[in-house]
């Protein structure tokens, strides 16, 4: 307890003073930063088109020929898909947000507020305790309906048969559930839907049944779960979205998977990209201080059966987010292992090291950046209390280079918050017909990366139809050739073989139990 009130005196401290300071040295960054890319400008008219957008850049990036402040820059390589983002997804350049030396305009108050202000959400879950395949269990938390409405009596637990997508959010690595995943989950059922929320080994009340936690970058779980919820689902599409840390495991997983994820699009709000270079810098000294606390509190219930795997003396003592990660998982003379003979005073230093070093090699979440196989968008803000700078955080070189991945980088915004002016809806509204509209007290974020989802949708259902077109002017096929077509899937993954295990075996649905 002392600690907690030690830390929230801090915090306080340097709410005060730091953010003043922070806010408006950020706006002089702004030019200077965003080199490259397909530019937005703010408020451009609709028949502005993307080639036009990309031509009038200047050699150094910037928009030329417009006098109207941008705050809004989307970072990626030239390609079809990203004229058709420029031209169709008018809320990604409609972000106006809070400006002036208020609470809101801070960052670092914005960012505390997301994180521990308590939110009575409207949200209703219904939980799946899924068995894996090592006996550990993980939670999936459905949103089914928001409460008072008409559908939340009417509807309790999802159809197998139902169309609707599927929106597969992935917290951070901490296990916490903030505000911005509650409100993501309400704007996610108000646009059609089905939310479902992954929770790791042992985080918000998923029982521990093994000895075993779930590491950084491991996507194992997360894949057992995917095909888990592609049962539940099979007609609706996959959509994948990850909250700060928790963009790690999603990367990691599009990466080792590839063309098979069964994902059609995935989106990271405020990622941390390079995390063995966060984990041993870390966040400023008031926030690491905190999310260690809460890591602690969360494993203190597991301490006796921890004991068994790990010192636990090692990992209560640790004050860092990097001791905390290694004693969980770097441990190189595990409790009840033979002493390590040492001949020299730097043998232990230099052995926990490189098992420091190989534990990142495993969970790097960009190693396997380059088998990405589907569009992902990132959202960031330039004023990211907890990523650090620009320059040494976000690989600017990835978005220009790699035409699967586009970023979308704010002057303001804090850590998954984005907050606007008007504290509502999403002030933009889309450019498509029937598209997205911001509801009351949906984010500017999540207004842009729903938009997202769709354009991405929309643009390869086009190309599909627009080959099948060519196709059949070429004669190829004929009748069988039509019929094949109707029954091609529009998905942008590839079919996979079906699963080599025995899935019965795998999820045991007769032991699994709901709450």
């Amino acid at each position: 307890m002392l600690e907690w009130l030690v830390a929230l005196c801090i915090v306080i401290l340097v709410a005060l003073i730091w953010p003043g300071s922070k806010y408006f040295s950020t706006e002089n960054q702004t030019e200077a930063l965003l080199q490259g890319g397909l530019r937005i400008p703010r408020r451009k008219t609709r028949e502005t088109t993307a080639e036009s957008t990309v031509s009038d850049r200047g050699e150094d990036g910037v928009q030329t020929g417009d006098d109207t402040a941008t705050t809004v820059a989307l970072i990626c390589k030239p390609s079809a898909l990203a004229n058709y983002l420029l031209k169709h997804c008018r809320t990604f350049s409609n972000y106006s947000p809070c400006v002036g030396f208020t609470w809101r305009a801070s960052a670092f108050l914005q960012t505390v507020y997301d994180a521990c202000w308590p939110y009575n959400s409207p949200v209703q879950f219904v939980r799946d305790n899924l068995q894996l395949s090592d006996d550990g269990l993980v939670a999936l938390d459905w949103a089914v309906a928001l409460a008072g409405t008409s559908s939340y009596h009417k509807r309790r637990r999802t159809s197998s048969h139902s169309t609707c997508p599927v929106l597969l959010i992935i917290p951070n690595s901490f296990g916490k559930i903030t505000r911005n995943v509650l409100k993501l989950c309400e704007a996610a059922l108000s646009h059609g839907y089905l939310p479902v929320i992954f929770n790791r080994r042992s985080q918000n009340s998923t029982p521990l049944t093994t000895l075993k936690l779930q590491q950084f970058g491991d996507p194992g779980d997360l894949r057992e779960a995917v095909r888990y919820i592609r049962y539940r689902q099979p007609a609706g599409r996959l959509y994948a979205v990850s909250e700060s840390t928790g963009s790690g495991l999603l990367l990691s997983y599009l990466g080792e998977c590839g063309s098979s994820s069964y994902v059609t699009a995935a989106a990271c709000l405020s990622p941390v990209f390079r995390c063995q270079s966060w984990f041993e810098s870390g966040p400023c000294w008031p926030l690491q201080r905190a999310v260690v606390l809460y890591q602690k509190m969360c494993l203190s219930r597991y301490r006796t059966v921890l004991g068994e795997t790990i010192t636990t003396d090692t990992l209560f003592s640790s004050c860092s987010l990097r001791g905390l990660e290694e004693a969980l998982f770097c441990q190189t003379n595990p409790k009840g292992a033979a002493p390590v003979a040492t001949s020299g005073g730097n043998s232990t230093n230099n052995s926990s090291s490189s098992a420091w070093e190989a534990y990142w090699e495993r969970n790097e979440p960009l190693r396997d950046v380059d088998e990405v196989a589907i569009p992902v968008l990132s959202l960031c803000a330039q004023d990211d209390p907890v990523r650090g700078s620009i320059q040494s955080t976000l690989p600017l070189e990835l978005f220009e280079t790699n035409p699967h991945f586009f970023l979308l980088l704010t002057s303001h915004g804090g850590h998954c918050g984005f907050p606007t002016q008007t504290d509502s809806a999403a002030v933009g509204a889309v450019g498509l017909a029937g598209g997205v509209t911001g509801n009351p007290g949906t984010r500017w974020s999540h207004s842009a990366l729903l938009e997202f989802f769709r354009a991405t949708t929309d643009f390869f259902v086009a190309e599909e139809r627009a080959k099948q077109l060519a196709a059949r002017r070429r004669g190829f096929g004929g009748s069988a050739g039509a019929r094949a077509f109707r029954h091609r899937s529009v998905s942008t993954c590839k079919r996979v073989p079906a699963c080599s295990h025995n899935i019965h075996a795998i999820y045991n649905w007769q032991r699994s139990y709901t709450r």
